[in-house]
């Protein structure tokens, strides 16, 4: 494994995060553009439903031109998507002027959609291609430590507005010019390096076919099913901490901070130890035990007092650190020969992230703890297929 060629793939995940801007973007547009909480929220279906459209297309598009030229795609598409705000004026100034607002809201929309296009296809390239350039077994390990990297790009969108805001009087607008240089120093970088790409036992050519036949089988339909609800449950609560924080726990103003710091921070940690525990412990027990520790800390929510229910949530934060690594490397280790296809399947699953939180939304919408009951579903089942399949 070259460090040449690991290191522009880790940079790519970082770039990877920035499609979950759209979860603190939710409040902060809604505070900038006066709008309600249901045209706020379609940012989210805006990022997360291309995931549901492109993916398996694309691993079959993989599939015949390779995973770097989908991985420079993506980068492409995103660096488009975060120019298009930048030449309506949102770069850090004041991003809402006297008869500009529905102009500059519907060019953020349009970014937004092609942001999660970009990211979509580099979820597609970027998942699979860490197994090209990584050592023999080490596969798994390197996934986790690429998403705890992925995780720093995430949490930008929870650090970054606030602290422009109190230090230099910029607006949350400014991440657009910072994501953009950083999106095209990968490109440039990515594009610069020759990655061998590994190809399992001679199969057909994927097709969408193939694809979807492959939900055939129990163990994929089951891991597919698992990505769905485990990218539904964190959106979830990525949208309700910040709620629960304003509305049970009355804390107010640095509420990004805080649900960064209780749920994001130990996602964080979480994959970057995981790395490194990946490397002693199988990926199945380990999933075991990640799943075991988020339903816990989700059982402390409804059962404590307030402290309680912060341990909670870092606990369900560390839980869920691993999840979506373990499940996709586990899942393409089982069937290298289809990991074009199989990529294409489980991106598509991420679709979960657009479909899921409304479901929580509607449920928080009659108490703000009882909305966390469907996160808390969600992490049943993925418990009861880690427990089936854990011996993959």
């Amino acid at each position: 494994m070259s460090r040449n060629k690991t290191l522009p793939i880790f940079l790519t995940f970082l770039a990877m995060g920035f499609g979950d801007v759209v979860g603190p973007l939710v409040s902060l547009v809604k505070e900038s553009f006066e709008v309600s909480n249901f045209v706020a929220s379609l940012m989210t279906t805006s990022g997360f439903i291309m995931f549901g459209i492109l993916s398996i297309p694309l691993g079959v598009f993989q599939d015949k031109r390779g995973k770097k030229y989908v991985l420079s795609m993506g980068l492409t598409i995103a660096l488009i998507g975060l120019i298009i705000p930048i030449l309506f004026g949102m770069y850090g100034g004041q991003v809402v002027t006297q008869g500009q607002s529905f102009t500059k809201l519907y060019a953020l929309f349009g970014s937004i959609f092609l942001l999660g296009a970009g990211a979509t296809t580099l979820q597609v390239a970027g998942n699979p291609i860490m197994r090209d350039v990584s050592a023999e077994g080490k596969y798994s390990s390197n996934l986790s430590l690429a998403q705890s990297i992925k995780a720093i790009g995430s949490s930008l969108g929870f650090l970054v507005p606030p602290a422009v805001a109190l230090w230099f009087g910029l607006d949350w607008t400014i991440l657009f010019p910072m994501y953009a240089l950083i999106l095209l120093i990968t490109l440039l970088w990515v594009n610069a390096i020759r990655i061998e790409e590994q190809k399992g036992k001679e199969v057909a050519q994927a097709t969408l076919g193939s694809s979807l036949k492959l939900l055939g089988n129990p163990f994929v339909l089951a891991m597919v099913l698992g990505i769905f609800l485990y990218v539904g449950a964190e959106v979830s609560m990525s949208a309700q901490i910040p709620i629960l924080m304003d509305k049970v726990y009355g804390i107010k103003g640095f509420g990004l901070w805080m649900a960064w710091g209780l749920f994001f921070l130990p996602i964080f940690i979480g994959r970057l130890t995981g790395a490194f525990i990946l490397r002693k412990l199988k990926a199945g027990r380990f999933l075991v035990y990640s799943v075991l520790l988020s339903a816990l800390g989700m059982a402390m929510l409804f059962f404590g007092n307030q402290y309680t229910a912060f341990t909670g949530i870092i606990m369900i934060g560390l839980g869920f650190a691993n999840i979506f690594p373990l499940i996709f490397s586990i899942t393409v280790d089982a069937m290298p020969e289809r990991t074009n296809e199989l990529s294409g399947l489980m991106v598509t699953a991420i679709v979960g992230g657009a479909l899921i939180p409304p479901i929580t939304g509607a449920v928080a919408d009659i108490a703000v703890h009882l909305g966390f009951i469907v996160p808390a579903a969600c992490i049943l089942y993925i418990l009861i297929i880690s427990l089936k399949h854990s011996n993959k």
